[in-house]
């Protein structure tokens, strides 16, 4: 649900030459989700494997995910002007939502269990290299 709207506010931002939006910033961001969509695709297609679905099934799975961001940028496409205005409201509401999820039902999953400690060395190691590319691209 957040990818959507997150690639949305991407493009209506850059479509409407928003000053605070550049070109660089829009391709940090898109590195970001892309790097993101890895372990989101995974995590789609893991528990239907582990159900008994054939590799086949659950790699399509993880794909079929994905499909929402092109339909997202088409819809901004066309849609950029009437998305403007409700910007600020858009990106509260992707950033709600993801910080739900995280709070609600990753940090929960990640510290249950035998392997904890590597949850916890991966969301470390994931959130420094987002302060990473943060600093390093602007």
């Amino acid at each position: 649900m957040q990818d959507f709207f997150l690639k949305m506010l991407m493009y209506a931002g850059f479509l409407a030459e928003n000053a605070q939006i550049t070109a660089t910033s829009a391709l940090a961001l898109s590195l970001g989700i892309a790097i993101q969509n890895f372990p989101e695709g995974a995590i789609i297609s893991m528990p239907l494997r582990a159900e008994g679905e054939s590799k086949r099934k659950a790699f399509l799975g993880g794909v079929l995910s994905g499909v929402v961001e092109p339909i997202g940028a088409v819809l901004t496409i066309l849609a950029a002007q009437l998305v403007i205005p409700a910007l600020p409201y858009l990106l509260s509401f992707a950033a709600g939502a993801m910080l739900y999820v995280v709070v609600e039902e990753l940090i929960p999953e990640m510290s249950q269990g035998q392997n904890s400690n590597i949850g916890t060395l991966f969301f470390s190691l994931g959130f420094s290299l987002m302060m990473i590319l943060d600093v390093a691209l602007g």
